[in-house]
């Protein structure tokens, strides 16, 4: 596939290895993008911001109703599987003690379980996002998010495609859009508006390109991409729907067998009241409806809503019958959607070894290059747990697997190998009490045993 001459392969932009990327070129890349954020991402983030096709439908005749109602699938969908997926902040434990401590410290001066969260978000969103990597002015390393509508990494054209270039642009308060792009060595800026090279070009440190592509799956495609259709027919069902309740809120009366004067008719608009002399016969009055399609209409809408929560495999939590469900029959409301996060949850975790084995590569971090491999996760699904039975289940582990293995089954301990940390102490602290009130009976043992053979 290619677009304005660019090369796409699996949704990806490539480039050959021997091709220079000069900044004409750079720029086509720039407009390809563009297209795409303004024939998909913009629909995309136009549905989660609530700003759908029906509101966009030519006006009707002045004389007819035209509601325009909207319901939020697209918001309702993302946010209920954010919870679901990333609710419960990512654990990253590392078995080295420096690595661990650089970790927290890391993610505290990021605000990474926030920033991970968000980026979880634009992911479902757009179907992919991309977080970039730079050092500060006080020598910390920093993570920003960023959107495919304004950023986007080319690969390079083989087998297995790795990031060449990342691109990210802007516009500044002039409205003049701005850029930078990175290999993996430079950071350079440039000026789209003005079609030039700027002079900010810099080592960033990193050994690679300082960026990482993070997708839903492997088609890139949001979470509720395929179910817009439903959506945009549900809204414009649930419009007319609202039209027709207008429509018979204003019938009209229908009079027949009887010339009215404009007095008897505001009369009656006025008092309500319909009162007739003489022969009522073949005399008619009622109001003019239209057929009730109610029922069509609300089948219509109770299947489509079905789909859209089966289609994006999103369980409706605000279901009645889904509040009753408990044990075993929830986990089953729930598999499509687990499933939905555990695909999402290996996609997470290979951009996280990325972002890692790029944070570590860089000179400041004063790590080995390979501790990232010491790195583990654990992603927990935010659904009502029952303690009773974790900790039970913790309890059946002893002896059988590691103690961080048996804690990790419990959903009330955040920090694995600080809750370790925490119950050595405390045994070191008990063994102390127990060992000083030892060392203090065997004194008062002997104490009473000399002063017995003193008497």
């Amino acid at each position: 596939m290619a677009i304005n001459n660019i090369k796409m392969v699996d949704g990806i932009f490539v480039i050959d290895d021997d091709q220079i990327l000069d900044l004409p070129l750079l720029l086509k890349y720039i407009v390809a993008n563009d297209r795409i954020a303004y024939s998909r991402y913009k629909k995309l983030y136009n549905a989660y911001n609530n700003n759908y096709d029906i509101y966009k439908l030519p006006a009707k005749p002045q004389w007819k109703p035209d509601n325009r109602l909207s319901v939020n699938f697209a918001q309702y969908i993302t946010d209920t599987f954010e919870g679901f997926f990333i609710g419960n902040p990512i654990k990253v434990t590392s078995d080295k003690e420096d690595v661990d401590e650089y970790i927290n410290r890391l993610d505290a001066y990021n605000d990474q379980d926030d920033q991970n969260a968000e980026l979880s978000t634009l992911v479902s969103i757009y179907g992919r996002a991309y977080e970039m990597y730079y050092v500060n002015e006080e020598g910390e390393v920093e993570i920003a998010n960023l959107s495919p509508m304004e950023s986007f990494i080319i690969y390079n054209d083989s087998i297995k495609p790795r990031p060449k270039y990342f691109v990210r642009t802007y516009t500044d308060s002039n409205g003049k859009r701005h850029g930078t792009i990175s290999d993996a060595e430079m950071v350079r800026s440039f000026h789209i508006s003005d079609r030039t090279w700027g002079d900010d070009e810099h080592y960033h440190g990193f050994n690679g390109v300082p960026a990482v592509e993070y997708v839903q799956n492997d088609a890139r495609k949001g979470i509720f991409e395929n179910v817009l259709p439903l959506i945009n027919a549900y809204n414009k069902a649930l419009s007319e729907k609202a039209n027709d309740v207008d429509y018979f809120a204003d019938a009209y009366l229908k009079v027949l067998g009887q010339k009215l004067d404009e007095t008897a008719v505001q009369y009656l608009r006025e008092s309500r009241v319909i009162n007739f002399d003489g022969d009522a016969q073949g005399l008619v009055v009622d109001f003019m409806q239209k057929p009730n399609g109610d029922d069509t209409q609300e089948h219509l809408l109770d299947r489509i809503e079905r789909l859209i929560f089966i289609i994006a495999m999103v369980a409706n939590i605000s279901d009645e019958n889904f509040a009753t469900s408990s044990g075993i029959a929830l986990r089953y409301k729930l598999l499509a959607m687990t499933n939905l996060a555990k695909t999402k949850e290996r996609k997470f975790t290979s951009g996280m070894n990325r972002r890692y084995r790029l944070i570590f590569s860089n000179p400041v971090v004063q790590l080995p290059k390979d501790a990232w491999i010491t790195i583990k996760y654990q992603f927990t699904p935010n659904i009502p747990n029952n303690v009773a039975e974790e900790a039970s289940t913790a309890q059946s582990l002893a002896g059988i697997t590691s103690k961080k293995t048996q804690l990790s089954v419990l959903s009330v301990v955040d920090d694995v190998n600080a809750e370790i940390d925490q119950i050595n102490k405390e045994m070191d602290e008990t063994q102390t009490e127990y060992d000083l009130q030892r060392l203090s009976d065997e004194t008062n043992a002997e104490d009473r045993k000399g002063n017995s053979t003193t008497e």
